[in-house]
């Protein structure tokens, strides 16, 4: 096997938005939008971790959940600080439900019950439309035939399927192919800092747009690993009811996220042909998921970068 290759690889990473970029880094992470008239508005916070607090939900196997719903939640909520500067249409009168809602939490926890409730309705989105409904449609086999094998791969197939053809639908919105475009600003910023190359617009635009570590992948990744774990154990283990087979697959999810989450740490901080190779089937997907950014993409990505980068050398190393 082809020896390991020593480079620097920064623990750095993104989130393109409406018409900018959320970076995250070991000590802070930074918004920055192009706003209308074409300035940056820049939002900085200092991150305090859940799992700094309780050093428990920082050990393998159960921090994979705790960065995820960390990361949506932040996601989202950086997500609807961009989408205000770009309001869909003139911004209504609030309900009577809304303005109760205000009076009684005050505007600051109105906000935080938002987010979580957004991504609250996301993760049930995504576990409904790419985990249960395959298992669902799937179970109709068993009523043609009763081959658990066969349920099993039309399962797989299914969730593959449904998968993909949402992301490749969405991939060709108008409006999301900019933010794909930001996305593809925010891989090459990232490798042109991991490269050690000033970060200056020409530097970034000759990058590559397709990053292995890239936290979209993650989601083929847990698809892949929860129909690894769903043919085995319902082979090994038959479970004919349906809605106890869905029952099951959410009870193991946090498992299935954790062991996601500790395969995208291995491959990522390891440069062989063998985690090559596994990051083969994210880095094709990237294909849906990332558009060649402009120049004013790349300057709201550097923005981003430069104010994340840690004051000491090598504390970002991943």
């Amino acid at each position: 096997m082809k020896q390991e290759q020593t480079k620097f690889r920064t623990t750095i990473g993104g989130q393109a938005l409406i018409e900018g970029i959320l970076m995250r880094g070991p000590n802070k992470q930074a918004i920055v939008v192009r706003d209308p008239k074409g300035g940056l508005v820049i939002q900085e916070e200092e991150l305090r971790l859940i799992r700094d607090r309780y050093p428990i939900l920082g050990l393998p196997l159960v921090r994979g959940s705790v960065t995820f719903l960390d990361s949506m939640y932040r996601g989202v909520k950086a997500l609807m600080f961009s989408a205000d500067y770009y309001p869909e249409e003139e911004t209504a009168e609030p309900s009577k439900f809304e303005r109760w809602l205000e009076k009684k939490l005050g505007s600051g926890r109105m906000e935080k019950l938002v987010v979580v409730l957004a991504v609250v309705m996301a993760v049930f989105f995504s576990i409904g439309l790419f985990m249960l409904l395959p298992t669902f449609l799937a179970d109709l086999v068993t009523r043609v035939s009763g081959s658990v094998l066969l349920r099993n791969l039309v399962d797989a197939v299914l969730r593959i399927g449904i998968f993909m053809t949402y992301l490749i639908l969405v991939s060709q919105m108008k409006d999301i192919k900019r933010v794909f475009a930001y996305h593809g600003a925010e891989h090459k910023t990232i490798f042109c800092y991991e490269r050690e190359l000033p970060l200056t617009v020409e530097n970034v635009r000759i990058q590559p747009k397709h990053h292995p570590r890239c936290g979209t992948s993650f989601l083929l990744v847990v698809i892949v690993v929860a129909i690894l774990f769903n043919t085995v154990l319902f082979s090994l283990c038959p479970v004919g009811n349906v809605f106890l087979r869905m029952l099951i697959q959410l009870a193991l999810l946090p498992l299935v996220v954790g062991i996601t989450y500790e395969f995208n740490r291995y491959v990522g901080g390891h440069d062989n042909a063998f985690t090559n190779m596994l990051a083969r089937p994210g880095l094709w997907m990237q294909n849906f998921t990332t558009n060649e950014p402009d120049d004013s993409m790349i300057e709201v990505a550097i923005a981003a970068m430069e104010r994340v980068i840690p004051t000491e050398k090598g504390k970002d190393s991943w």
